[in-house]
């Protein structure tokens, strides 16, 4: 099963528009009015959903995916990038949707950089 994304208020919709219209399931905080929550209550939103949380928030992220391996919680992933022009982020993203599964994900913590 490939990776679902829920995508973090700080990431630019024509981004979601394009993953879109590659076919990739996405929501985005937006969609499903979660643009006021925490940081914390956005990743439980995606380990609830089942979907890999994709943010340019990586100080909060990298903190909440620790916190959840040391509580022996399980999230669906988080993906990290820094903000890039979309093409870039399209590619690089891309590459890691093909080449890892949704199962694969599962608590782990990807840089989007190592993806080139």
């Amino acid at each position: 099963m490939r990776i679902r994304l829920y995508l973090d208020e700080d990431i630019p919709f024509a981004f979601a528009i394009a993953l879109f219209n590659r076919g990739i399931d996405i929501v985005t905080t937006q969609q499903v009015k979660n643009d006021s929550l925490s940081d914390a209550e956005q990743l439980d939103y995606a380990a609830k959903e089942q979907r890999t949380i994709f943010t340019h928030n990586k100080k909060d992220f990298i903190l909440l995916h620790t916190e959840y391996l040391q509580n022996k919680r399980e999230h669906s992933g988080v993906i990290l990038s820094d903000q890039l022009p979309i093409g870039v982020l399209l590619r690089r993203f891309m590459k890691l949707w093909f080449t890892i599964s949704a199962e694969d994900m599962k608590n782990r913590f990807e840089f989007l950089s190592n993806w080139k």
